[in-house]
């Protein structure tokens, strides 16, 4: 009997040895999983519409869809201007959205919103935020969105105009002339 005994205590000495090996593993696999992060897109071609509604304007590339837009709602007091990023956003995300230009650097507060069907970025502010004003040169802007690239936007009027066009509660800007018309 003895012997049997010396037998499965060999075994299992072996067994033991064996699951005790360690294993080698590439400290590369350990951690979080590297940021996924969009290319900037090509904005060469785009340039600023007016929306179907004139309540919005998009910049973008003739008829695709829009890469931003700027929204003015006013039915609020004060009226309300809302920037979009269209890219692609996850519920319960924010970020810092910044833009440089026109002498100036602006960071807006945005926020994962979901309207028409699409998770996008929106950042919501009063109409008369100084913040805004960024928007009133007719000089280049770029807008960096974390992980979503940067827009370079040409430089245009429209968007001072629509923000002018948004304070004033969507009056129509006048237009002031000579004072006397043989001026002319």
């Amino acid at each position: 009997m003895p012997i049997v005994a010396l037998v499965f205590l060999a075994a299992c000495g072996q067994q033991q040895s064996a699951e005790a090996q360690p294993e080698s593993m590439a400290l590369d696999d350990t951690g979080p999983p590297p940021a996924r992060g969009d290319a900037s897109p090509d904005t060469s071609d785009a340039s600023w519409r007016v929306a179907e509604d004139g309540q919005s304007i998009r910049f973008g590339d003739g008829d695709e869809a829009p890469l931003l837009s700027l929204k003015c709602d006013l039915s609020g007091d004060p009226q309300q201007f809302s920037i979009v990023r269209h890219a692609d956003a996850l519920p319960g995300q924010s970020a810092l959205f910044p833009f440089v230009g026109n002498g100036m650097r602006s960071r807006f507060f945005a926020d994962a919103v979901l309207s028409d069907g699409e998770w996008r970025w929106e950042a919501k502010l009063p109409a008369d935020d100084p913040q805004l004003d960024i928007f009133e040169g007719n000089r280049r802007l770029t807008a960096t969105l974390p992980g979503r690239g940067m827009l370079e936007i040409s430089g245009s009027r429209i968007p001072g105009e629509f923000l002018a066009w948004c304070r004033s509660g969507g009056a129509n800007a006048q237009v002031e002339g000579p004072a006397d018309p043989s001026e002319v």
